[in-house]
């Protein structure tokens, strides 16, 4: 059965004149952004995401900050003479910020402007729990234990197919516990860039070992500790190491590489780490020709960003895939939009969850138009990181969340990559999206009416 796939939207293009002329229009959505901001959705106080025009001058963006008022903190992407960059600022106390875009909106040096909108994880709170029958997302119509409603996993796996050699899926979360027992063997070592105190590959990451913590601008990956849970959750249902008699077994046993974009900490996570986050793994693919096929993005919030969508239309063009949690919140995403799951860009897959007897969980957002797909996504098992006595050790916890749904479905985008070898983006969404099977509870919720099954990948 083929189902409508849902494609990217191209949205106008506002081509300035070199002359950056008073009537340019506008870029961006400013009215999406104000609407977020009018409902009230969370942001850094402050604090304001300004995309200077193409081909304004280094004394014209000065202008506009000196104007504002505001101070520069960062410059999330760099510009040139030819392009504008991409800076974060802070607006002086009680600055509107709402006023503040409306005002740049019609500044010929600005493309757009929009807070720093705050993110938040998508969970609410012979392997051991596969044997028990506890890893019911892995299970297939005939494997023991049995679940027709799981990923089909171990259909694959029983086919021999257990290994996703080749193939490597940023994460980008909360960080890892890189020493987990049921993850160390899969999370990757750079070997462009060993810890020695230097850039050697020039990326402006100092020994990015095993990927990078924007929050906290350091090479640490676990650097929140025992709070590194989430993103220790979504891993372990990625790549936790299958046959070893521990724990639990993810979507890819071995030879996977999972890469830490970590930008999520206890307060959450910000537009400008997202960017970056996003933004480091197109990076590492171009200059480096990584293999990585996904991006894991188990996180939501906010309003509308142009600078968030520009960033995952970069990774559509380096063929990389954005596999996002659809939300908690049991709303429908055609209605009310949820970001980033709602982007139109070609590389976005939104997950819904399923339970274990074929349901959409109770707190899934759906969406016949906005959400692909639903997957395994209540009482999940996985790996998380424990602190007994004063050391952090391996664990594993079940939690509930559109979080949990999403991994199963990158997961998949690895199994079938490293299977294809040389499939495109467009290819590994298709083939996900194409083997769904019906399931009852996700007709006219999702854009495929039907489940995850990873069973002939």
């Amino acid at each position: 059965m083929k189902h409508p796939f849902r494609t990217a939207a191209l949205s106008a293009a506002v081509i300035a004149t070199l002359g950056l002329s008073s009537a340019a229009v506008a870029g961006g959505r400013p009215d999406l952004v104000l609407a977020g901001l009018k409902a009230g959705k969370a942001h850094q106080a402050g604090e304001l995401l300004v995309k200077f025009r193409d081909g304004s001058t280094a004394a014209q963006q000065t202008a506009v900050r000196q104007g504002l008022g505001a101070e520069k903190l960062d410059v999330v992407r760099q510009g040139n003479g030819k392009k504008g960059e991409l800076a974060l600022m802070r607006l002086p106390a009680g600055k509107d910020i709402a006023a503040t875009v409306s005002a740049l909106a019609a500044n010929p040096n600005v493309e757009y402007a929009e807070p720093n909108w705050t993110y938040q994880h998508h969970a609410t709170s012979n392997d051991s729990y596969y044997s028990n029958g506890s890893l019911w997302g892995m299970y297939g119509d005939a494997s023991s234990p049995a679940n027709q409603y799981g990923s089909q996993a171990a259909e694959a796996w029983a086919a021999g197919h257990t290994s996703c050699n080749g193939v490597v899926v940023g994460v980008i979360d909360e960080g890892i516990f890189y020493n987990h027992e049921d993850l160390a063997a899969n999370i990757w070592t750079n070997p462009y860039d060993p810890a020695d105190g230097i850039d050697n590959d020039g990326n402006g990451y100092v020994d990015d070992v095993r990927g990078w913590d924007f929050e906290g601008n350091t090479n640490n990956i676990n650097s929140g500790g025992a709070s590194d849970d989430h993103g220790t959750h979504v891993s372990g249902t990625i790549a936790g190491i299958g046959g070893n008699g521990k724990g639990v077994a993810g979507v890819c046993w071995s030879g996977v590489k999972l890469i830490s974009g970590k930008f999520l900490g206890r307060r959450g996570g910000s537009t400008a780490n997202a960017i970056k986050a996003i933004d480091y793994f197109n990076d590492l693919k171009a200059r480096h020709g990584l293999n990585i096929v996904a991006t894991n993005n188990s996180w939501g919030g906010g309003g509308f960003s142009q600078a968030l969508q520009d960033a995952i239309g970069r990774a559509d063009s380096a063929g990389i895939l954005f596999i996002a949690a659809a939300g908690n919140d049991a709303y429908n995403n055609d209605t009310t939009a949820s970001y980033p799951s709602n982007y139109p860009n070609a590389n976005v897959i939104a997950v819904a969850s399923t339970t274990s007897t074929g349901g959409l969980s109770s707190f899934s957002q759906w969406g016949p138009t906005t959400v692909d797909i639903g997957a395994p996504g209540s009482g999940i098992y996985s790996t998380v990181p424990v602190s007994s006595k004063g050391k952090l050790v391996s664990g594993y916890a079940s939690y509930n969340g559109t979080s949990m749904a999403t991994p199963h479905v990158t997961g998949a985008a690895a199994l079938y990559a490293s299977s294809h070898p040389g499939a495109t983006a467009a290819d590994i969404k298709a083939a996900i999206l194409g083997s769904a099977v019906p399931t009852a509870s996700l007709s006219g919720k999702v854009l495929t009416g039907g489940r995850l099954n990873v069973s002939g990948f």
